[in-house]
């Protein structure tokens, strides 16, 4: 795996800072994906494109009558993320089917390796967006509307990228084929620090949504406008931020404002807009909303971009990875604050699963974020018998 995982580390990656810059349908996501088709290809694998952009690559051919075991993750990133959150998951489904196979196992069903399109929403602002698109969970109307920073539709990205915006949606005929989904990541916390071990299993992920938060003012010149006379949205905007923290330190949740856009941006005006992009999460859906109706009272306009319920792993299937994944004790069960494709395909009525691999800093969406080697081999044995479990 490690020799994978070199291939992809210079696409998309920022020579300055380190960190990643993959948006989706950019040229470093068409590379990856370019990636992804050699490696399919290299190992016979059947490559499919569904009409939403996620890619399959099947050992085996699925059906309605024979859905397989699917597991992968993505390759796209947040901006200035790190080299792990996705593409581990992705590379060590190859690696699992490469080791399965050195095991001579003949699986009685087929096995696929996924890999979902924009899962972290960083060009379009909504997450998990090719697994939503193709569960139903995101309606293409909406989708295909979504603007970028450049003011370019998801549908013109489309276009461009050769694809064909008017078949995005619902996909009954793959969804079909999935009998069972099990998806590794590298652990976005320190749980498995604390535990000691190298590999986890994941119980829940908290709910969470995006909010954008428009404050509207009055543009006007940064030095001879009186203060009395200025009606400045930087004002409520730093209030909302404060207002946050605090709300999120007594509610018990977590809430984080990253994106900020203001209008005109110049340095010697005062703004006439401050769009904020506010992020709640926690494992209590009714705390993060309070949270977000606090928060939002000065604000011009509100409006969610996305929300995503609680969502509880079946405890079946946890319980059988853990025990699988475990070896002589069983993997220790953690909950996580992070979304993911795993949690968008279980709340669609599809067994789903998720393995975590240990981060020695729990640093994630960052250049930091990182992995011992040692511990992405224990997550790919891991996998690779849990596939082999779910194949018998």
């Amino acid at each position: 795996m490690g020799a994978m995982l070199e291939r992809l580390a210079p696409i998309g990656r920022d020579p300055e800072t380190g960190g990643y810059l993959r948006d989706a349908w950019s040229d470093a996501d068409l590379e990856l994906r370019e990636w992804f088709a050699g490696e399919a290809t290299s190992r016979g694998l059947d490559l499919r494109e569904d009409r939403n952009g996620n890619l399959w690559a099947w050992w085996g051919s699925p059906s309605r009558e024979r859905p397989g075991v699917v597991t992968g993750s993505h390759l796209d990133s947040v901006r200035q993320g790190g080299a792990y959150d996705g593409p581990l998951g992705v590379v060590s489904a190859f690696a699992a089917l490469d080791l399965l196979k050195e095991r001579a196992v003949t699986p009685s069903v087929p096995v696929g390796v996924a890999c979902f399109t924009d899962e972290e929403g960083a060009r379009f602002g909504v997450p998990c967006m090719g697994s939503r698109l193709l569960t139903g969970a995101l309606s293409p109307d909406r989708a295909l509307g979504l603007t970028d920073d450049d003011g370019d539709t998801l549908a013109e990205v489309l276009r461009r990228a050769g694809r064909k915006p008017h078949e995005t949606g619902r996909d009954d005929e793959t969804l079909a084929t999935v009998g069972t989904f099990v998806e590794l990541h590298v652990e976005q916390g320190r749980g498995l620090v604390t535990e000691g071990r190298p590999v986890g299993v994941a119980g829940a992920i908290w709910p969470h949504g995006r909010w954008r938060l428009d404050f509207r003012g009055r543009a006007d010149h940064a030095g001879t406008t009186r203060l009395a006379d200025r009606d400045d949205p930087m004002l409520p905007f730093a209030r909302m931020t404060l207002a946050a923290r605090q709300a999120a330190q007594r509610l018990g949740v977590v809430a984080t404002v990253g994106k900020v856009r203001v209008s005109p941006g110049s340095a010697n005006a005062i703004p006439g807009l401050v769009s904020a992009w506010l992020d709640a999460r926690g494992a209590d859906a009714a705390a993060v909303r309070e949270l977000v109706g606090e928060v939002s009272g000065e604000a011009s306009e509100v409006r969610e971009e996305s929300w995503t319920p609680e969502v509880v792993f079946a405890e079946a299937l946890r319980d059988r990875l853990a025990r699988v994944a475990g070896g002589d004790t069983p993997a220790p069960i953690l909950p996580t604050g992070a979304g993911h494709d795993a949690g968008i395909l279980a709340a669609a009525g599809i067994p789903s699963a998720m393995l975590f691999v240990r981060n020695p800093t729990g640093v994630s969406h960052s250049p930091g974020e990182h992995a011992e080697r040692a511990d992405c081999e224990a997550g790919v044995v891991a996998l690779a018998d849990v596939l082999e479990d779910l194949c018998r």
